[in-house]
């Protein structure tokens, strides 16, 4: 199984830091987060100026936030950067993300526009080598007759979008390399409702998972479900509950949100979710944990809580995780 890292840091020369320690540790890949306050571009290709071998991926860049010419030159340009190592991932974010973080109209369903929005990226690496651009879509309308990109390393980057539901699901086996899977999937949510779409596509899985490693187990765990409490305070991802029964879990935690009962919301989450959505305890046990994802996956991106995490510890467990999942020869 391929080992990819995301850099949750609180800023870019950590993140530089992590991805120096997952490249020389052998890790498959490391990817960048965005956020209201971080631009996953800019800090992407701080890490692939410092790193070497190691693949390069946002996971993800908000698609609508940014036109689609704008994510392939930054794509391009950490490509080359790179030599060849940039594995581009967009995300289409909430309506709330798109309308109050970033002020951008939000259209539902998304996954037309991100559809189209894959296709005009793809036709910008195609058209790289001169003779210009033309894309006429729903949402999107390019004309520049003098397009050309010099320098291009590759002329087809890896696109990956994000997706939790249906529509975005079939989006991404159809135009995507690869999916990248939210950090609540559970196994049984990627076997029966993600993988059946994904078959016989190009399309890869490759989702979050939860990471979390101390001595202390009880403490690994009580991270992992506050991080995952914290993504289900957000009702467009219930849906992954469903093949669970899980609903009223689901509800019960949005309803503690509301209150501000922060306390109630982890307490809700129970072990059983732990154990089907993330990997916690000693290292020996969460690389035997890992065991359980193979034949859903073999390209996983480690994630570190960040909710629960203070003073330090999170930096402590992203230490961990590569520390524990090394693939460098013993000195």
């Amino acid at each position: 199984m391929r080992h990819g890292l995301i850099l949750t840091a609180a800023n870019i020369q950590e993140q530089i830091q992590m991805g120096r320690r997952a490249d020389a540790a052998g890790f498959h890949s490391v990817w960048t987060t965005e956020f209201f306050n971080a631009h996953g571009f800019v800090r992407l290709a701080a890490v692939a100026a410092a790193t070497q071998n190691v693949k390069l991926g946002t996971g993800i860049a908000y698609a609508f936030m940014r036109t689609p010419m704008l994510a392939a030159s930054a794509a391009m340009d950490i490509d080359e950067l790179s030599g060849g190592r940039m594995i581009l991932g967009l995300g289409s974010g909430t309506r709330g993300m798109n309308e109050r973080w970033y002020s951008m109209p939000f259209e539902h369903p998304p996954a037309p526009r991100m559809r189209e929005a894959i296709e005009l990226i793809r036709a910008a690496m195609a058209a790289a080598k001169g003779g210009g651009l033309r894309y006429e879509g729903k949402y999107y309308d390019v004309n520049i007759p003098q397009y050309a990109r010099p320098g291009l390393v590759r002329e087809e980057i890896p696109i990956y979008t994000a997706a939790v539901n249906r529509g975005m699901i079939r989006t991404a086996a159809r135009v995507a390399d690869g999916l990248v899977g939210h950090p609540i999937y559970t196994r049984k949510y990627m076997a029966e409702r993600v993988l059946p779409e994904l078959e016989g596509t190009r399309c890869e899985l490759t989702p979050f998972l939860i990471t979390s490693i101390s001595d202390d187990p009880d403490q690994a765990r009580n991270e992992a479900r506050a991080q995952i409490a914290f993504y289900y305070t957000t009702r467009l991802y219930h849906s992954v509950l469903e093949p669970h029964g899980w609903q009223a879990i689901g509800e019960e935690i949005a309803n503690a949100f509301r209150q501000g009962d922060f306390a109630a919301m982890s307490s809700a989450v129970t072990d059983e979710m732990v154990d089907a959505i993330a990997i916690a305890g000693r290292p020996d046990e969460v690389r035997d944990k890992l065991e359980q994802w193979k034949g859903l996956t073999d390209h996983v991106l480690l994630y570190s809580p960040s909710v629960a995490m203070r003073g330090g510890r999170m930096q402590e467990n992203v230490d961990a995780i590569i520390d524990t999942f090394s693939q460098a020869p013993a000195a």
